[in-house]
């Protein structure tokens, strides 16, 4: 797979001013959550979903953008 979700994660946090500490309040866990989320190349839906809202970004259209290049390939 070649999209990395976490790193995506992080430099939309970036883009919006936000530390790993405002995002971890906002997601209701530990910083250290956060920086394992950004070293993680995949999500679960349910915190995606979550971290979409936080950072008003619609993560799910990184992976529907890699899944129209990967059919278009065949």
């Amino acid at each position: 797979m070649s999209v990395h979700i976490g790193k995506a994660i992080k430099k939309k946090m970036k883009e919006r001013g936000l530390t790993v500490i405002g995002l971890s309040r906002e997601l209701g866990c530990h910083r250290t959550n956060i920086y394992r989320i950004f070293d993680s190349p995949t999500v679960d839906t349910g915190v995606l979903h979550r971290l979409s809202s936080i950072l008003h970004y619609d993560f799910f259209k990184i992976y529907s953008k890699d899944l129209e290049s990967r059919i278009d390939e065949k």
